[in-house]
This record gives C-alpha cells, structure tokens and sequence, in this order.
C-alpha cells in the first residue's frame, strides 16, 4: 500500500507537499531565532547557548527531520519533473506558460540554487568548515561561541551578504509558489484561475524574505554592529 502510494503520481505530490510545509515551519522558526540579533550580543548567544546545550537532543530531531524533508522533497522534485517531461509531446517544452508566475517558472533552478545555499549555510554558521570571517570558534565574554559576532564579522564581507541576499530572493520565490502549492495539493486550497491573487502564500513568502534579508542588511547599514 505505501510502495503504491510513494509509486503514484499524486502519491509523490503529496509527499512533496507534506515536506514543503515541514521546510517553511522551519524556517520561519530560523527566522525568529536570527532577529534576535536586533535585541544585541548577549541575547542572541544565549539563544545559541541554549539550542547547543540543553535543546540539544531536540535539535538533532529537528535537523534529522528537516534533512529527510529537504531529501525527499528534491526527490519528489526531480521525479515529477521526470514524468511531466515524458508525458509531454515533442515541442510542448517549447511553449509559453499561459497563466504561471515567474515564481513557479523559477522553481527548478532556484530550488538548486537554494540547495547550495543550504549545505554553503550549514557549513558556514553550524559547522565552521566555511568561515570566511574567521569567527567560529571566538568565544564571547561569557564564554559561549560568539554567534554573533560571527553574524556580523560575515555580513561585512560583501559576497557573503550578496549571495546571502540573492539566495533569499529565490527562497520567497519558492515559497510564493511552493506554499500554495502545497496546500493546494493537501486539498486545503482551491485552484484558481488568477495565480497572482495567492494573499496567505504572498504574505508569507513576503514576511519570510523581510525577516531573512533585513539582518544582513542591517549589519551592512550599521544597524548591527
């Protein structure tokens, strides 16, 4: 019954969709974490602190459970792709979409784009085996890593900030698109023939890549320092 399921089309949607939503509740849970830099120094470590020390159990739950969400749902991704492309008649690739957003014609290429942001992120603020700043493992004055002060030592660096940026741009994209389509697959949303009046996924795609974009630009305005 499960092979059958994972096998089908919708099945594979599904899936899709399920994990897409596991991606935006995390992220919006990263978003609320990263503005505490706007509170300063000691907060935002203390959070540090406490995700590493006594949440730390959790948070191998968590990243566990975001990990196989972000490997199926590229999986789902490419075998949809796969199956929609030999569905399709010789030249049909070549037609314009007749009612699409720029969004959802992005979602191929910003998906990859945002997966090697993802794995470029991990290794840089988690992991410290990308430290351009040379930061990682400062600690502050009461002796927590200083994430801080590696968030804004980062953010200094112009392409750090710039692809930061770019990448954040790609995911409100996705999540413009992939938001709605995600519910839409669930059953919770109807489709509709006007795909620019989506109010809950713009606002939340919107809301996201304002929460995401505005600490680096904070520390490049000064803002944070």
């Amino acid at each position: 019954m499960l092979v059958q399921f994972y096998r089908s089309t919708i099945g594979k949607k599904i899936i899709m969709g399920v994990t897409g939503l596991i991606g935006v509740g995390f992220v919006i849970g990263h978003m609320a974490g990263n503005l505490q830099v706007f509170v300063g120094r000691d907060k935002l470590n203390a959070y540090g602190a406490l995700l590493h020390g006594p949440l730390a159990e959790l948070l191998w739950v968590v990243r566990l459970v975001l990990m196989a969400a972000i490997v199926l749902h590229v999986l789902m991704a490419y075998q949809l792709t796969m199956r929609a492309r030999a569905a399709r008649p010789v030249g049909y690739q070549q037609r314009q979409p007749q009612v699409s957003t720029w969004a959802s014609r992005t979602m191929r290429w910003g998906g990859v784009l945002l997966l090697v942001f993802i794995v470029l992120h991990i290794l840089h603020f988690t992991t410290g085996q990308v430290d351009p700043a040379g930061w990682h493992e400062r600690l502050d004055a009461a002796g927590r890593r200083d994430v801080y002060g590696n968030l804004v030592a980062s953010f200094r660096i112009w392409w750090v900030t710039a692809f930061y940026v770019l990448a954040m741009i790609f995911l409100g994209l996705h999540l413009y698109h992939g938001a709605w389509s995600s519910v839409r697959t669930l059953g919770y949303a109807k489709p509709s023939p006007r795909p620019l009046h989506r109010t809950i996924a713009l606002v939340v795609a919107a809301v996201i890549w304002l929460g995401f974009t505005i600490v680096p630009l904070g520390v490049l305005a000064g803002f944070i320092h």
